[in-house]
């Protein structure tokens, strides 16, 4: 088959449509941003979907990723500031915000995260002492995060979060660590033995205090019932009563044999007395019985008995 001029014609105008649409169409995937170059230089950014670009003029620059991703950390040797060797890892996850700023603002991005994460880690963490880094992991990270996050501004992307994974002392050092703190729990042990030793002494002492004054005032209730009863015997006798003087004697004498009697140190008591002055002394302590109780008693007997009825006499 013979192909005349226009033929080829043709077919020449349909390979060149053919390879400028190849050329000028750009599907752009979801999550990626990629930049276009115009003899090199930056003109746009191309978002996910369907775009078109001049062909054999505009280029595709970079390709980036603009999904969140995340940036390990490798272990380095931090010096903290009481002179203790630690090794730390961590882990950084950054977003791209600005395609372009991210694609000619630096060189080597991922790199450059890395190297600026790593750098902050030895400058935050050799700032502190060891036992505030391995107890202040929230502040370490959240410090971290300011930092680096500021830094990597200006490159179009966002520090989302950096975190700090492991943190090694050497293994002497948690020995020592694990015997401080067997030391400061011992401590504690006996601080809180001394406490409650301290407080049943307090206790046992206010116990005390409270049952010498109890013991006080039942000794001074008793010494001024005792005075009372006198200045009422004292009275008795100045009006002439000597049956209350009989009484007050036959009570002393009363108690003090049976304090001779009751006594640890002697087991037989031998005493000259006359029976018939101890008798007249009972005596009179019946007598003054009679006389206080006596009114009294028949004045409750003729109150409970029955009143009597006489017959009356026609």
């Amino acid at each position: 088959m013979d192909f005349s001029g226009f033929d080829i014609a043709l077919l020449v105008l349909v390979a060149l449509v053919v390879l400028v649409l190849f050329k000028g169409i750009r599907t752009i995937p979801q999550g990626y941003n990629y930049t276009v170059e115009r003899f090199g230089r930056y003109t746009r950014t191309l978002s996910p979907g369907l775009n078109l670009i001049v062909p054999f003029v505009d280029r595709i620059g970079a390709k980036l990723n603009m999904m969140e991703q995340v940036l390990d950390v490798p272990t380095q040797e931090i010096i903290t500031r009481d002179n203790a060797t630690v090794g730390v890892d961590g882990v950084a996850f950054y977003q791209v915000l600005n395609a372009a700023q991210a694609a000619y603002q630096v060189a080597g991005l991922e790199n450059a995260i890395l190297n600026l994460t790593m750098t902050n880690i030895r400058t935050v963490m050799g700032s502190m002492d060891l036992d505030e880094l391995l107890s202040n992991r929230d502040a370490i990270n959240e410090r971290l995060l300011r930092v680096v996050d500021e830094a990597a501004h200006p490159w179009g992307i966002k520090i989302t979060r950096v975190e700090i994974k492991d943190i090694n002392p050497p293994a002497n050092l948690v020995e020592s660590m694990g015997r401080q703190m067997m030391a400061e729990r011992n401590k504690r042990a006996q601080i809180l033995d001394a406490e409650g030793l301290k407080q049943s002494q307090i206790l046992e002492a206010e116990g005390r205090k409270e049952a010498a004054f109890r013991d006080a005032e039942a000794r001074e209730r008793s010494a001024e019932a005792e005075a009372r009863a006198t200045q009422v015997v004292s009275e008795a006798i100045s009006k002439g009563d000597v049956q209350a003087l009989n009484y007050f004697v036959a009570l002393k004498y009363t108690e003090a044999l049976t304090r001779i009697g009751s006594a640890t140190n002697s087991k037989v008591v031998l005493m000259p007395m006359e029976a018939s002055s101890l008798i007249g002394t009972l005596g009179g302590i019946g007598e003054i019985a009679k006389e206080v109780f006596g009114s009294e008693g028949t004045a409750a007997r003729q109150a409970s008995r029955p009143p009597v009825v006489r017959p009356s006499q026609t």
